[in-house]
Parts: structure tokens; C-alpha cells; sequence
């Protein structure tokens, strides 16, 4: 040991610039070899000390604490030097190629790292072999390009396995995709609509293929949409597409489509505001671009709130009845109730079967758990004077039996 530090002291205090430049090199070479071989050296006795217990019986709580204090190193080199000396211990091949030079240590701790994530059961034949063509790729790529080939080495040495265990881990993927599946419109209140979501990746495939052939930018050289602004543009062409095929599943009994409530002012003097049905707000310059659009339904209201038309006037529930219904009241129309008018149903408050017309007086909105709800027989339902409904409660939930409102719905 002290001829080793006397050794390494002449090499530090020795001149460098009068080497020349094959010399600088050829030095830097030998000195980094020697240093691999003194790291192989200080692991074997690190794992000598922590093979006996000596930190341990010095009342550290471990070998790397230990060391960290011993060598005034941070505690995740430590561990890290721990580590690898207990691995060099368990491969005698690895542990030659560290003193031999032919890996350093920070590849050492990536072929060790490898080794000790194989699948078990793959046989110490199949183990040595991958452990060996590691230690010669370490002679061409660095630490993190080494680590990738680890990733990989499966394949090298038994390719079969690796298919297998692919397979897997490819399922394994799909099926996590496919429950954690998720889209959302988020209204932010200030006009903007933020969408989120997961897709797997058959979905998503699915999706850049409708949207592709519409995110091109235009031929021209003024196309002022970023690409980001394209793909928005395309999501909504898409869709708006598939509302004119007439092939969508009917949705609360009618096709598909978009109803904006458009207060007549805002047809007759271009003032105020339209309202989609999902709550969204337009300016009267957008509504009437809308309007033209033969799968936006317009509904008028007059002065006092009241529906003068309603798209195609038929009295039919899955017609413009069920659509007044809608812009009346905006949804589930029992107390407290959040559900939206396109999960919800047109319930007959005087049955059609006791000769209940098929009217909006006579017709309210409900979700599917009120409907049942209220044909359980102890809520009842009506319109008020102003032509809202009103539930009133059994004897047992409300004594008093006051009739009740829904004002989730805010009314414009």
C-alpha cells in the first residue's frame, strides 16, 4: 500500500507538457486501466468489510452509511459501490473484467444491473452468455448506450424467451391502456373548451387517420393556423361529418345535432347572445353563421322567454317536443339532479296510457334513475304557473310537502 501511494504521488506531481501528443493519450489510457483495477481492488474489500459486519459492530445502521462517512462520499455513491461489490462477489467473469480494465465501474454496475433483471429460470449457461457479450460491447459504448443494449440482450441470447416475455409485456400494456381510457371536455368559462384524455394505441391510430387528411395546411403560402390550431380544426370537421352521415346512434330518441337558443332580438337586431344546449354561450355573429348549417337546430324565444319555434314544428316526442323539452329544462329536471338533457328522457306527467297528450305541458325531463324515480309513485311532478316543473316529495322525506325545484340549471 505504500509503495502504491508513492507510485500514484509521482504520477500526480510529474510534468505533463513535455509528453508528446501520442504520450498524453497512451498515459491517460494506462492511468484509467489502473484505476478500474484499483476500484476492482477497493470493492473486494468493501465487500470483505460488509461481508464481516465491521459497521455494523461500529454502530452504523449500514455499510453504506459507514462509507459514506469513512470516505466523505454521498450516500447514493455509496450505496451504489455496495451494490456492485456485493454483484462482483456473485460474477467472478464481471469482476476480472473490472480489475483487467476491460469495464469501468460505472459499466460494471449496467451489466450487473442487467444480469440481475433476467427472467429467473433462464439457466446460468444463457446468464454467462449474455454476462460476456455485455463485457465486449463495454469495450465500443458508453454507460447509457450500454444500458440500452442490456435492454435488448434477451433477444441475443434467447430469442425465444424474449418473444414470449414481449408478448406479455405488450398485453400487459394494451390492457392498461385500454381501462385507463378517458376523454374530457373541461369548459373553462372564458369561451375556451380544454380537451384531455388517454387513448391505446389502436384508438389513437384510428384517430390520426381521420384527422391526417384534414390537418394538411393549405397550398398556398398564407395559411395563418398553427398545427396545433389544424388538428382543433380537424377534430371538429370530423365530427361534424359524422353528424351528416345519418348513421350515428339516435341520442334521447332524435338524430344527433347541435340546438342554439337564439333570443329573436338576436335574429331581428343582431344584439345578445345565443346559447348552445350545453350551456356554452355564442356571439350573434357566430350564431347566425350556425344558423346556416342544416344540422344546427335554431329555437327562438320571444321576449318573455317563451319558445316560438323550434326547429321542424311536428309534435312528435322524438321531434320538436322532445327538443323544447330540452331547451326548457336544460336537463334532469328533479331537485338537485346535474344529469344533461342527452341523458335524460321525456317522461308523460299524466301517462299516455290514462290519455296523457304528447305535449310540453304535459312533458318533463328526467334521467333515467328520477324517471323510475317518480313512476315509483310517491314523488309527484307538475308545472307551475310559469310552466316549470315542480316535484313535490313523500310525507316521510318532507312533512311538509313543499314543492321543490331544480336550480342546478341556471336559466338565461
Amino acid at each position: 500500500m505504500e509503495q502504491l501511494s508513492a507510485v500514484a504521488g509521482k504520477c500526480a506531481a510529474a510534468s505533463v507538457w513535455v509528453l508528446s501528443d501520442d504520450d498524453l493519450v497512451d498515459y491517460l489510457d494506462t492511468i484509467d486501466r489502473a484505476m478500474q483495477t484499483l476500484t476492482a481492488a477497493q470493492l473486494h474489500l468493501i465487500r470483505e468489510i460488509d461481508g464481516r459486519g465491521l459497521p455494523v459492530a461500529r454502530h452504523c445502521s449500514s455499510t453504506a452509511v459507514w462509507l459514506r462517512e469513512r470516505q466523505r462520499t454521498s450516500v447514493h455513491a455509496a450505496k451504489r459501490m455496495v451494490d456492485l461489490a456485493r454483484s462482483l462477489g456473485e460474477r467472478p467473469a464481471l469482476d476480472s473484467a473490472l480489475a483487467a480494465g476491460a469495464v469501468n465501474a460505472e459499466q460494471a454496475t449496467v451489466i450487473a444491473t442487467t444480469i440481475r433483471d433476467l427472467p429467473a429460470g433462464l439457466g446460468p449457461d444463457l446468464v454467462g452468455e449474455a454476462e460476456a457479450v455485455l463485457i465486449d460491447q463495454a469495450e465500443q459504448f458508453e454507460p447509457a448506450i450500454l444500458r440500452k443494449a442490456g435492454e435488448r440482450i434477451l433477444s441475443h441470447v434467447a430469442p425465444e424467451i424474449a418473444d414470449a416475455r414481449d408478448a406479455a409485456a405488450l398485453r400487459r400494456q394494451e390492457a392498461r391502456a385500454w381501462q385507463t381510457r378517458a376523454f374530457q371536455l373541461t369548459r373553462l368559462g372564458d369561451g375556451r373548451v380544454r380537451v384531455t384524455g388517454w387513448l391505446d394505441e389502436a384508438g389513437a391510430a384510428t384517430v390520426d387517420a381521420a384527422l391526417d387528411p384534414l390537418c394538411a395546411p393549405r397550398h398556398d403560402n398564407d395559411e395563418p393556423r398553427t398545427p396545433g390550431q389544424r388538428r382543433a380544426d380537424a377534430l371538429v370537421e370530423v365530427c361534424g361529418l359524422a353528424t351528416r352521415t345519418g348513421e350515428l346512434p339516435d341520442n334521447g330518441g332524435q338524430p344527433p345535432h347541435v340546438v342554439v337558443t337564439v333570443p329573436f332580438d338576436v335574429l331581428r337586431r343582431r344584439l345578445g347572445a345565443g346559447t348552445l344546449d350545453t350551456g356554452g354561450r355564442l356571439s350573434h355573429t357566430e350564431v347566425r353563421r350556425l344558423a346556416c348549417d342544416a344540422q344546427i337546430i335554431p329555437a327562438v324565444l320571444g321576449g318573455d322567454g317563451q319558445i316560438l319555434d323550434v326547429g321542424r314544428a311536428r309534435r312528435l316526442v322524438t321531434g320538436s317536443l322532445r327538443r323544447a323539452l330540452e331547451l326548457r329544462d336544460r336537463g334532469c329536471a328533479f331537485p338537485g339532479c346535474d344529469r344533461p338533457p342527452r341523458w335524460c328522457d321525456g317522461h308523460h306527467i299524466r301517462s299516455w296510457a290514462d290519455g296523457g297528450s304528447t305535449s310540453l305541458d304535459n312533458s318533463v325531463l328526467l334521467c333515467g334513475h328520477h324517471h323510475r324515480l317518480i313512476h315509483a309513485g310517491q314523488w309527484t311532478v307538475r308545472l307551475g304557473d310559469d310552466g316549470l316543473p315542480e316535484f313535490t316529495a313523500p310525507a316521510h322525506v318532507d312533512p311538509r310537502r313543499r314543492s321543490r325545484r331544480n336550480l342546478y340549471h341556471q336559466r338565461t
